[in-house]
């Protein structure tokens, strides 16, 4: 039993301070931790009647977690999932994702079972990246919050590269907020920025439709002395063509190739899509040219969405003069570009035209799909001629069951 010598040594001490409590209780015999009434020193006398009610619900510690057993009432998907573990991870590795993959919110805490793996395994960086890996490979669900976790764990040794893989990631989820809060969070610790991070930024709030913020970062991976590379300038010309800046787009894609930096595909299509959309032929024509000067080979998609600006800018003439190209080309026009053309030719109410270039389509041995069919139907209710509308539709049937029994 511990005796308190006097006043002196105990009164420098806050008695209404609940830690100090449940230091007594340690040291007071067993017979007397019912009460403490018992003590005989006046000073504790002074406790309150609040932390004498709270002194008797202070929690007791957990029990450990047993590693090597994740419990009976784990379902059969989870036993699966246990069995196809890589067997290259070590073993302190796959007890914390036995764990995960049997996590229950309602059940368990994450942060509490990541604390309690570290300090029981003292895991190294390996270990993290390890985790990370697998819990990725199988599309864990909590592999972001593992990530967040580990960021923050001296022994995980984060650096920008890992940052940004989670801005990353929560820009593919559109949760712009989170992603800034990890860049400043990076910044807080004394990262440094660099390219790929600012570029992966830039990204993030093109998708999100924040034109003027990618902008910021865009200038000042330029203040940096830093070249924007094929991703930060795609990313840009993708900002420029959400906000509807589509001369802006096209005047960074004339920069790139200055620079012989040429954009994919995807964004070339997204421009040359805007362009046609509007009816602009002339916009949608410099960009076609541009995407074969980039070294890209036009295909059936980017060809109908140049018909079509030519369509919608009343140009019949040069949208069939863009299907003759296709089809000397080798290429052949997809029913989308022949719907297309019809309903210029319905617009113009030019049949005569309209029956020549179906002739053509045959003599070449394009049949007309179900797109151009529905056209060519509207078009003939429209003139009343009820019987040639049943005879295209009887046609168009028997074309596509001789056609599927050929495959």
């Amino acid at each position: 039993m511990v005796v308190l010598k006097g006043e002196e040594d105990v009164s420098r001490y806050s008695f209404h301070q609940l830690p100090y409590v449940s230091l007594l209780r340690r040291y007071i015999p067993q017979p007397h931790k019912k009460s403490f009434r018992s003590v005989t020193p006046i000073h504790l006398m002074t406790l309150t009647r609040e932390e004498e009610e709270v002194s008797e619900h202070v929690t007791k510690e957990e029990p450990k977690i047993k590693w090597a057993d994740v419990g009976y009432a784990i379902t059969e998907a989870q036993k699966q999932a246990i069995s196809e573990l890589s067997p290259k991870m070590s073993n302190r590795c796959k007890a914390l994702m036995k764990r995960i993959i049997c996590f229950s919110p309602q059940h368990e805490s994450l942060p509490l079972l990541l604390a309690s793996w570290v300090k029981a395994m003292k895991p190294r960086r390996a270990d993290w990246l390890s985790i990370l890996k697998e819990m990725k490979r199988v599309e864990n669900p909590l592999l972001t919050k593992v990530m967040e976790y580990a960021l923050l764990e001296d022994s995980f040794e984060a650096n920008v590269r890992d940052y940004t893989k989670i801005i990353h990631i929560y820009g593919k989820h559109n949760l712009l907020d989170n992603a800034e809060n990890a860049y400043h969070a990076m910044k807080s610790r004394g990262f440094t920025c660099d390219q790929v991070i600012l570029t992966v930024l830039i990204d993030l709030y093109s998708k999100a439709g924040d034109f003027i913020r990618a902008k910021e970062v865009f200038e000042e991976i330029k203040l940096l002395g830093f070249s924007p590379d094929k991703r930060a300038y795609g990313s840009m010309v993708m900002a420029y063509v959400r906000a509807n800046m589509l001369d802006c787009a096209e005047n960074l894609i004339k920069e790139m190739e200055a620079q012989e930096v040429y954009a994919g595909k995807e964004v070339y299509k997204a421009l040359l899509r805007a362009y046609s959309t509007i009816g602009d032929s002339n916009g949608a024509q410099r960009v076609f040219d541009a995407i074969q000067f980039a070294g890209i080979v036009p295909d059936t998609k980017l060809c109908a969405l140049l018909v079509n600006a030519y369509c919608v800018a009343g140009e019949s003439d040069k949208a069939r003069s863009v299907l003759e190209n296709m089809r000397s080309a080798r290429l052949k026009p997809c029913d989308r570009c022949v719907s297309l053309m019809l309903s210029a030719y319905e617009n113009e109410n030019n049949l005569e035209t309209t029956l020549a270039f179906l002739i053509e389509l045959e003599e070449d041995g394009i049949m007309i799909g179900e797109e151009a069919s529905q056209v060519l139907a509207r078009w003939f209710r429209r003139l009343g001629v009820v019987d040639k509308v049943e005879e295209v539709l009887r046609e168009f049937s028997d074309k596509k069951v001789k056609r599927n029994a050929l495959f």
